[in-house]
């Protein structure tokens, strides 16, 4: 009597040949030690964050030491580099920074959504594949190009021939901030719309519906999730951009200065932009001065985690499955 071993016959009775087991026992270590790296690096981030988080927190209780809350966040002056008459109200620096975000989101919100319109519904494959990249080019431009750019062509060349602005105005900037926020507007909305099924547009096409209305009335509310997150997101981005705004927008709150509160033609400054002055001055280490920077960096870090969250929200209340 025989029996089947490895293809091979062996006699009844007769010992069996060892399995080698030692391939199995090295995949199951490279696993372990993928397993590990993997973890090690999660992990690694995780710390990052919350170490961040609670530099912030600390280093602005010793700013709430000497500053109330609510004069920090309720205060409408903003002095805080005049050490003989330093006010810390950070309203302006609030203002200053929604406004250029508010601007920029009028520029990169309508051309993004029609750049990704266009992208997704009327390009060819081949059109596609050579616009996509290029528009993607300007995320790779430093942040600093935009601010010259603002300041050397926007403002004199296009801005100052129709309109009464200052060399560094808000609305200069938010401009730039726009066209530097529009490729993440347009790549982000192109792929919401892109991964729309193909049969919602037939159906709208069969029921007479042209390209432009099918678009507008059919694949851009089908994709509305991501599109409400890329807008989001990038209003986001124009609260954090900080070169760009420092060079093109000045160093004056708005509303500390001859012109309105609220009009973009004058200097501003941002949230950013004052940390950016702050240490590139002689502030010393531990001074009032010092700690309203972790302070404006707290409140920057809230407004944007903030931000962040409620596209996140937006993208799983809104997410149409589609089969």
């Amino acid at each position: 009597m025989t029996d089947a071993v490895y293809g091979g016959t062996v006699k009844s009775g007769s010992p069996r040949p060892p399995l080698n087991l030692s391939g199995k026992r090295k995949r199951t270590l490279v696993e372990q030690f993928i397993k590990w790296i993997l973890t090690a690096c999660a992990t690694f981030t995780l710390v990052t964050t919350v170490g961040i988080v609670l530099i912030l927190v600390y280093e602005s209780l010793n700013f709430f030491r000497e500053v109330p809350v609510w004069d920090f966040l309720l205060g409408n002056e903003w002095t805080a580099l005049f050490p003989a008459d330093a006010k810390f109200g950070v309203l302006p620096l609030i203002r200053g920074t929604l406004m250029i975000a508010a601007i920029s989101a009028c520029v990169s919100i309508p051309l993004g959504i029609m750049s990704a319109i266009y992208m997704s519904e009327y390009a060819g494959e081949r059109t596609r594949a050579i616009v996509k990249p290029i528009l993607e080019i300007l995320a790779g431009v430093p942040t600093i190009v935009y601010g010259f750019f603002a300041l050397k062509f926007l403002t004199p060349n296009i801005l100052q021939r129709i309109m009464d602005v200052g060399v560094f105005n808000g609305l200069a900037a938010g401009i730039a901030v726009g066209i530097l926020t529009l490729p993440l507007v347009a790549s982000l909305s192109e792929d919401a719309m892109t991964a729309v099924p193909r049969s919602l547009r037939e159906a709208a096409y069969g029921l007479g519906a042209t390209r432009f209305e099918a678009s507008v009335k059919v694949i851009l509310p089908a994709a509305i999730s991501g599109v409400i997150a890329s807008f989001i997101l990038a209003i986001s981005r124009a609260i954090g951009e900080t070169m760009a705004v420092t060079l093109a927008a000045g160093s004056r709150p708005a509303g500390q200065g001859p012109d309105g509160p609220w009009d973009p033609t004058g200097s501003m400054q941002t949230m950013t932009g004052f940390v950016a002055q702050t240490f590139s001055g002689d502030v010393s280490n531990g001074s009032v001065q010092f700690h309203s920077l972790f302070a404006v960096g707290l409140l920057l870090f809230i407004m944007t985690f903030a931000m962040n969250l409620t596209s996140q929200w937006i993208s799983r209340r809104f997410r149409e499955e589609y089969q």
